[in-house]
């Protein structure tokens, strides 16, 4: 028998269930090697003989790896979560301006007006880390709408798909972690 957690978090006025359970061998060898062939890792990073948990809320979920939050299902997507360093270090990135951080952190879409640079090179529909042009912090990880050259050279309208940002409630589950 498998350990279930259930409980109800309430944020922002709306309630959402969280569960928690251990996964068998094969659910993990399944999704590292999906997150493996997306995302280029040392191979230490990531074994197969790890312990692993997921938090499932609603259609997302959080995937723990020996108590470490790593990879986030989105939309089918599996996706470095802000905390996964080595992951992050691997992606393109957008670096914004200290203005559009308000907005990104309350789960707007990056516009192109925004972005100071873009470093990197990569296709439409890949995975892109949001920095802030100050710090170089991790502000969000997003799904890009367009390739490097054309983002480049794009001066308005929507260019990035937010998908995890700071302060969304994977984050919270994170923090509570």
């Amino acid at each position: 028998m498998r350990e279930v957690d259930l409980k109800v978090v309430v944020m922002e006025e709306r309630a959402f269930a969280i569960s928690k359970r251990q996964l068998r061998e094969k659910e993990i060898k399944k999704i590292l090697a999906e997150f493996k062939a997306s995302y280029s890792l040392n191979e230490k990073i990531l074994s197969s003989k790890l312990k692993a948990e997921i938090v499932e809320t609603g259609n997302e979920a959080l995937i723990f790896i020996d108590n470490r939050p790593v990879i986030l299902r989105r939309v089918g997507k599996l996706f470095p979560t802000l905390t996964f360093n080595e992951a992050l270090e691997t992606l393109p990135r957008a670096v914004v301006d200290m203005g559009a951080i308000p907005h990104i952190c309350n789960g707007a879409d990056i516009m192109a007006p925004g972005i100071r640079s873009i470093e990197g090179t990569f296709q439409e529909g890949a995975t892109i880390l949001i920095v802030d042009e100050k710090f170089g912090k991790p502000l969000a990880i997003g799904l890009t709408l367009a390739n490097s050259d054309q983002m480049r050279e794009t001066r308005q309208g929507k260019v990035i798909s937010n998908i995890h940002f700071v302060g969304d409630k994977i984050w919270q589950v994170l923090r509570e972690k």
